[in-house]
């Protein structure tokens, strides 16, 4: 299929890979309900809101984009409402330094910061990761060229998701 030919592999899609399958493919055909989302306007309000002095938004190869980064202590940061799918924000950050040491930048560290719970999850990328990534990748890379999107599966994430209408109603 020809998006997978030309397939920029960005932090959201890793995201998903880890939560749903099926939003990973909806989102990567364009199909997206994010816009109308109350949950999704939430989170960017609060990343907007919080860590101010910050520069936010760093656009990295219109592939990956970082909530902010300390140079002077190299570290990421990710900004996140809640810890309900931590294993994807984590998976997440982790790619966002498997791009960066690609790139030819190493040494970086990541931080996701849950603002609301008074939280900081800590983040590096071992060895194992990177191959664990690799994999992640090509099976992106697969369920992208599925000619239709994978089965749904309800899961508790669900009542959440801005693709519950899509999926459930």
């Amino acid at each position: 299929m020809e998006l997978a030919r030309k397939l920029k592999y960005t932090g959201t899609m890793v995201n998903y890979y880890f939560v749903c399958k099926r939003k990973l493919w909806l989102f990567s055909h364009n199909i997206s309900f994010e816009q109308d989302s109350d949950v999704v306007t939430l989170g960017k309000l609060l990343s907007e809101f919080s860590y101010r002095r910050e520069d936010k938004e760093i656009d990295i190869d219109q592939t990956i984009v970082i909530d902010w980064i300390d140079f002077r202590n190299k570290v990421i940061h990710e900004v996140k409402k809640s810890d309900a799918i931590e294993e994807a924000h984590i998976w997440q950050v982790k790619y966002y330094l498997y791009y960066l040491e690609k790139k030819g930048v190493s040494g970086f560290k990541g931080e996701i910061n849950y603002p609301k719970l008074h939280k900081i999850q800590q983040v590096a990328l071992s060895d194992e990761d990177r191959k664990t990534l690799d994999n992640v990748l090509e099976e992106i890379k697969n369920i992208v060229s599925l000619e239709n999107p994978p089965t749904k599966f309800k899961k508790p994430i669900c009542k959440s998701c801005s693709y519950f209408q899509f999926c459930w109603v």
